[in-house]
């Protein structure tokens, strides 16, 4: 009947409780009337059935049943049957934050990754970001270094009218010097890559930029060591170079240290401008 208080569970002998047909509106005598009217039902005032899976007295453990719910607060996230999960979701949110994509495969070996560059950037970029290449890095540009002297007329002149125990020394030297150039130039586009907020290795970042600066010279190059350094198709194939350069430099940081275009070329200015100083201004 309404108005009357439900004490299913309650247990007696706690403070307040009253056995069966004691209860604050029970009758003196069985039979007796509710001040609400009509008979009187002590099974109000009866403990529930205990069904053995909790204390007596204490409230039903509830469970997934159907008839069963759970309350929880706003913002908690709602009970799960495998605790594990929500753990599982807390250690993929935590990573989350790590490299976006790990390497696709092996660490190349140097045909395929010099290939790789100039054909297919953007998976030899994705793949090599994480592995060092030092050996084709600093073999390729040491190679390109020997080769640059003769891109430069009056340099060219110099060494091929010197005598070979005078013009060994100057190219090999020529070659370590570009080699040195190559490393501080790309720590320093690894250095400002890091300062954008890029998350990307320096050694993998280093290796693919000194690549990436030889072989895109190289079309120039070969042209300068037969028409010389101040031809104009030379000079005009040595700006296209450049821009390509700059473009593969671009893609390399953005990949390499999960950054934007924008913030990747950002990166890479210094060695591009450096690069332009060096190699082609002076053609001019």
């Amino acid at each position: 009947m309404a108005g009357f208080e439900n004490r299913r569970g309650q247990d007696q002998n706690a403070p307040g409780g009253y056995p069966p047909g004691h209860g604050p509106y029970a009758p003196s005598g069985s039979g007796g009337q509710s001040p609400y009217g009509g008979p009187y039902d002590p099974s109000y005032d009866a403990p529930g059935p205990y069904d053995g899976r909790q204390p007596y007295g204490q409230p039903p453990a509830y469970d997934d049943a159907p008839g069963h719910t759970r309350a929880f607060t706003m913002g908690e996230p709602a009970p799960l049957a495998d605790p594990y999960a929500y753990a599982e979701d807390n250690v993929a949110t935590y990573r989350a934050g790590q490299s976006a994509a790990p390497p696709a495969g092996p660490r190349l070996h140097w045909k395929p990754l010099l290939s790789g560059i100039l054909l297919r950037p953007g998976r030899t970029f994705w793949q090599m970001r994480d592995h060092t290449m030092w050996g084709p890095a600093l073999t390729v540009t040491f190679l390109y270094g020997l080769l640059a002297v003769f891109g430069f007329d009056a340099a060219r002149k110099d060494v091929l009218d010197a005598t070979l125990t005078a013009s060994v020394p100057w190219v090999v030297t020529t070659g370590i010097a570009v080699t040195l150039c190559g490393l501080t130039l790309g720590a320093v586009t690894n250095t400002l890559a890091r300062q954008l907020g890029g998350d990307g290795a320096w050694a993998p970042t280093i290796g693919l930029a000194m690549l990436i600066t030889s072989l895109t010279d190289a079309p120039r190059l070969f042209f300068a060591l037969f028409l010389g350094g101040g031809n104009g198709f030379v000079q005009l194939l040595g700006w296209l170079t450049w821009l390509a350069c700059a473009a593969l430099m671009t893609s390399m940081v953005g990949k390499s240290h999960d950054l934007p275009w924008h913030k990747a070329l950002g990166a890479s200015s210094i060695q591009l401008v450096a690069l332009l100083m060096l190699f082609k201004l002076p053609l001019i």
